[in-house]
């Protein structure tokens, strides 16, 4: 009967699985949260987006409509998972898990509140949590107050550990290693999803091999062609390569939930006068933002600095987005570190420790000469005095008329 069945309970299937950092590392991320909490006057933080979840316990859930939760008190971490996943959160997050049931609507509050208890101080992420998801919030939890943490947790975010800066350098490495399977695979006549697919199987197996104890998923490539290069996350087709196209390079390794990129222009076989122009302009904006990226400066100064090279050769009309932005646990699911952002509406200071991509892009409109969009991408790491760049696979024409 329906009153036997529990509302949740703990599955601890198994042994824990090797996570992407050790023990040592949630820990001192989890210190870094209690210190948030403490600060907001808040006893119970309730994490529910994908990257906090990851970020403070290692587990990355996969939602299919479900919710789910990392439970952070002074005393204990909990993630909240649901019955479909078995035992895999539990091995696979620092801390305690509990799985709810759906035998009963809305388990998953109760299973919550049995960490939380009622009317206490609880922390959450206002970015995040639906309009219906905040009224359960209330009616289960009877919070004495809230407090919205995601902004604090997404500074916390913003400064690398060496263990991170050291995946991420993995990723960067990894991304370079489908950028050079796409640069042998490209050829006149082979479908945007043929040259993508080659770009992700490199990668996938680079990841294995470099991994062997990860879960692996969501690695992808974007691979563009033509008119399907004027926008930065244009989907793949069965668009033809054809001699003289400009082509994107997009290769998108994902490692336990830190995603990292390489972003290259690139022609078949020949580039004409007008696009060789657009690209070389590119290049050069491309240099001198990354140039410019060391601890001291701010987004916003790097944003004015590359605003006027494209200004002076009357290109600024042709921006699209921001210049780069931070690394760390994210994708094209979850996750932004939007305070680290080069924009002209963000004032942040770059530190040692953060990790930044330098990503100029211009779009020309179609039936334009050199029409299509240019960009170029790399990731570079702050330093005590200036950065490294992380990326190594070549930019510009010299290495990239291909095919």
């Amino acid at each position: 009967m329906t009153h036997d069945r529990p509302e949740y309970y703990r599955f601890h299937n198994g042994e824990k699985a090797l996570l992407p950092f050790a023990p040592e590392e949630y820990e001192a991320r989890l210190a870094g949260l209690r210190a948030i909490m403490a600060e907001a006057g808040v006893t119970a933080c309730v994490l529910t987006s994908m990257h906090n979840i990851a970020y403070y316990s290692g587990f990355l859930y996969c939602a299919f409509g479900r919710p789910y939760a990392c439970v952070v008190t002074a005393e204990t971490s909990v993630t909240i998972s649901a019955g479909i996943d078995a035992g895999q959160p539990w091995r696979r997050c620092h801390g305690d898990n509990i799985t709810y049931t759906d035998w009963q609507r809305d388990n998953y509050w109760r299973a919550i509140r049995s960490v939380t208890g009622e009317g206490a101080a609880i922390g959450f992420e206002g970015d995040h949590l639906t309009l219906a998801q905040s009224e359960k919030l209330d009616a289960f939890l009877k919070p004495a107050r809230k407090a919205d943490i995601a902004p604090a947790t997404m500074r916390q975010r913003m400064h690398k550990s060496p263990a991170e800066i050291a995946l991420i350098r993995a990723g960067a490495a990894v991304a370079d290693v489908g950028g050079f399977a796409i640069h042998d695979a490209v050829a006149v006549g082979k479908r945007e999803i043929d040259v993508a697919m080659a770009g992700r199987d490199a990668m996938e197996a680079e990841i294995a091999e470099r991994f062997p104890e990860a879960e692996y998923r969501d690695t992808w490539v974007w691979f563009q062609s033509g008119i399907n290069t004027d926008g930065a996350h244009n989907p793949v087709t069965g668009r033809r390569l054809a001699r003289g196209d400009i082509l994107s390079l997009n290769t998108f390794p994902m490692i336990s939930g830190y995603y990292t990129a390489l972003e290259r222009t690139m022609f078949v076989q020949e580039v004409d006068t007008a696009s060789l122009a657009y690209w070389e302009a590119n290049v050069g904006a491309h240099e001198l933002g990354i140039s410019l990226i060391r601890p001291g400066v701010s987004c916003a100064e790097i944003t004015a600095g590359v605003n006027a090279f494209f200004a002076e050769r009357d290109l600024l009309q042709y921006r699209s987005f921001g210049y780069g932005h931070s690394f760390g646990v994210l994708s094209h699911y979850y996750g932004r570190e939007a305070g680290l952002e080069l924009r002209e509406d963000i004032d942040t200071v770059l530190e040692p420790g953060m990790v930044i991509s330098m990503e100029p892009m211009i779009t020309i409109p179609d039936g334009a000469p050199g029409a299509g969009g240019y960009r170029e991408h790399d990731i570079l790491v702050v330093t005590e005095d200036g950065a490294e760049n992380i990326t190594k696979y070549p930019y510009g024409p010299a290495f990239n008329v291909v095919g």
